[in-house]
């Protein structure tokens, strides 16, 4: 299926929830590029066991498409100066949620509590900040369905998934905030920013 050999798609089909997704993809160290950036496939990501966000996105996306979801992605933009963030989307009685890979104390798990996917994405507004505290989020892209990508092999890539990343960004992004908000906003407090700085996986060299 999709390419996919027994063993991996032994591995995915016991990620039988989106909590499930989330232990999986946690225990998983951070991708550091080490040798340069990278966008790789969830075929790729098993066998390194690390991966960075729109990797572990992408590997979540995966494993939902096995329980019968859609693999959706959503790209969450910021402003200059600060690096995007991209989740793997998810729904639970008509509600989303979000399925997120990162290496810091935010930006994490969201549960399907929200209506709506702006909602979703505003929950990630006050966690979203630089180490001056200033916050960064600015727009979130309609989701991306992977699906359009299955006859490029997404799935089981080795070159990296440069393509998808392109499209993530020529996606229509809705801005947050309205004219002038941005020269308004507070900072995050002192506290916010030291938890900000909080890192589950550190570098070995």
């Amino acid at each position: 299926m999709y390419g996919l050999t027994k063993e991996e798609l032994h591995i995915l089909k016991t990620l039988k929830t989106p909590r499930r997704i989330q232990d999986f993809l946690d225990a998983f160290s951070i991708n550091f590029e080490e040798a340069g950036d990278s966008c790789w496939s969830p075929r790729k990501v098993l066998r390194e066991g690390r991966a960075h966000c729109i990797e572990g996105a992408m590997l979540a996306a995966l494993a939902l498409r096995l329980h019968g979801a859609r693999p959706l992605l959503l790209d969450l933009a910021s402003a200059h100066g600060d690096q995007d963030h991209v989740v793997a989307l998810f729904q639970d009685h008509g509600c989303w949620g979000a399925i997120s890979k990162t290496n810091h104390a935010v930006l994490r798990y969201r549960e399907p509590i929200y209506s709506s996917i702006r909602e979703l994405a505003l929950s990630y507004f006050h966690e979203y900040f630089l180490n001056d505290g200033k916050k960064t989020l600015r727009s979130y892209s309609a989701p991306l369905d992977l699906s359009r990508f299955d006859k490029k092999g997404w799935m089981t890539d080795e070159e990296d998934l440069w393509y998808i990343v392109h499209a993530l960004d020529d996606a229509p992004h809705t801005q947050i905030l309205r004219s002038g908000q941005a020269r308004h906003l507070r900072r995050a407090d002192k506290v916010e920013v030291e938890a900000g700085k909080i890192m589950e996986w550190k570098k070995t060299k």
